[in-house]
């Protein structure tokens, strides 16, 4: 993990992804989950301490401990079968850092639908940089060579990545997280990160908890009786960022790095009152004496369940979808209370706009439709964009099976100039039998904010049985400021 720095705080400041308390779904015949092998995690972690023994003593993005490093972990990917692709980081990067390391695994799943687990893969100059991260990276390789060892049958797709030049700035997988196209963005539906798993005097922390990804992993900490708690010293260091930044849900597994144990952590995990990490960004990060294998082994079968609880198993059942390539249905305004002036939502073809970057989007995620507040560009950004207050659009009701689970699936964005406030918002709710209910809102901020496709995903079990109706808002609401949001793909499955 990069120490914390001032930018590290800013990132904090721009988190924009989809939260939502609700718990995880999976599918229904999701397979049994392996158990991840803590001894070949280990024979992972030796290669990373040898390779740095013989390369100066680290494994820095820039040096040959880290070029080394990039051939370890491709070569094993490859001979157990994935697609791996080594990723230079063209700009961003300090010069002369070494590529990413890119592997999808060949084995099925939804195309549409990708899961990917990541782990920088460079260290500090200081040492070996075992625990930050050769532990992340060692639980990913394991993982990786498991799912080709067993080859499940999967209802998602699955890819890795290791990560260059993070401890620099997240630099390599910032440059990944930038320069994925908008249609590969909304494939990604959750990103998984690991840095700093196996902490000498470690803690359980997840990150972003209270995300769909986030639960997942909580749930597995849950059954064999480990508390867990919010990543609060990792928020913004560390890889999943990026990924926070352009809309993709994200969360993860820490152990924690230089803040000290509290006495209550202490109470419920053990350890002593002092750094979860004594040698973080030091030169004993060492093999085997700054790895804890209870913490490190846990983290590996967190990971695992993760993967195989979303993206193994049976096929979903789509109970109701729409891509807004015909007339469905949708009521404008079902209410009557809108206020919004202009940019009321409509079903059309979507035309480009630009103000400080794109806000209105051409390209959909399927089609040439999709559902936008309004869709004609006009001679300036701002023409067709909402103004004036609140545009809602419901759709038509959907009868839910008796059982689930049930999960609601959408594409969509908010954009909006560095002139809007907290006041505007896209939102996201279910309409039922005891009232209406948001399952997410993203606010606006006074910053700039680009339209870019992103995907959400949110249970909708408690409503089984129910004929419901799903309600999307957007609002200008504040002051008049360009703001334009837009929803394409809307699914939703059983199992």
């Amino acid at each position: 993990m990069r120490a914390f720095t001032a930018l590290a705080l800013a990132s904090v400041a721009v988190l924009v992804v989809p939260t939502t308390t609700a718990a995880a779904t999976a599918p229904a015949a999701a397979l049994a989950v392996p158990d991840i092998s803590l001894t070949n995690t280990k024979a992972h972690l030796q290669q990373f301490q040898s390779i740095a023994t013989a390369n100066g003593g680290n494994r820095r993005s820039t040096s040959a401990g880290y070029t080394a490093s990039v051939a370890y972990v491709s070569n094993r990917l490859t001979a157990a079968g994935f697609t791996v692709t080594r990723q230079n980081c063209t700009s961003g990067c300090t010069s002369g850092a070494g590529p990413n390391v890119i592997a999808d695994w060949p084995g099925g799943g939804d195309p549409n639908s990708v899961y990917l687990f990541g782990a920088h893969l460079d260290g500090v100059s200081a040492g070996p940089g075992i625990n930050d991260n050769a532990s992340g990276s060692a639980t990913l390789l394991e993982i990786a060579l498991t799912l080709a060892a067993t080859n499940p049958s999967l209802t998602s797709r699955v890819r890795f990545a290791f990560w260059t030049d993070e401890e620099q700035g997240l630099n390599g997988s910032r440059f990944y997280a930038n320069t994925l196209p908008s249609t590969e963005r909304a494939k990604i539906k959750a990103y998984f990160n690991f840095d700093m798993v196996g902490s000498t005097n470690g803690g359980y922390f997840i990150n972003r908890i209270t995300s769909v990804p986030g639960q997942t992993l909580k749930a597995y900490y849950d059954s064999i009786g480990v508390q867990t708690e919010e990543n609060t010293e990792g928020a913004g260091r560390s890889d999943d960022a990026p990924f926070n930044a352009i809309g993709i849900q994200t969360s993860g597994v820490a152990a924690g790095a230089s803040r000290a144990k509290t006495a209550a952590q202490v109470a419920k995990w053990g350890g002593t009152q002092s750094a979860f990490d004594p040698c973080y960004h030091r030169a004993c990060d060492t093999y085997p004496s700054n790895i804890s294998d209870t913490v490190l082994n846990r983290a590996g079968d967190a990971a695992a369940y993760a993967l195989w609880t979303l993206a193994t198993g049976t096929p979903a059942t789509v109970v109701w979808s729409d891509t807004f390539e015909t007339a469905t249905g949708w009521t404008v305004n079902p209410a009557g209370t809108d206020t919004a002036t202009t940019g009321q939502w409509e079903r059309g073809v979507p035309q480009a706009t630009n103000s400080s970057g794109p806000k209105q989007l051409a390209a959909t995620i399927s089609g040439t439709n999709d559902l936008v507040t309004g869709r004609l560009a006009g001679a300036s950004a701002g023409d067709y964009d909402i103004d004036g207050g609140t545009t809602s659009v419901r759709s038509p009701a959907i009868a839910l099976p008796a059982t689930g689970p049930l999960t609601l699936k959408l594409s969509w964005y908010l954009a909006h100039g560095s002139n809007a406030t907290s006041a505007d918002f896209f939102r996201v709710s279910v309409v039922h039998n005891g009232g209406t209910t948001a399952l997410f809102t993203q606010l606006g901020s006074a910053t700039n904010r680009d339209a870019a496709w992103a995907s959400g995903s949110w249970s909708l079990t408690g409503y089984a049985g129910q004929s419901v109706r799903i309600l999307v808002e957007a609002a200008d609401a504040a002051t008049a400021s360009l703001v334009e949001a837009a929803v394409d793909d809307v699914v939703i499955t059983q199992g």
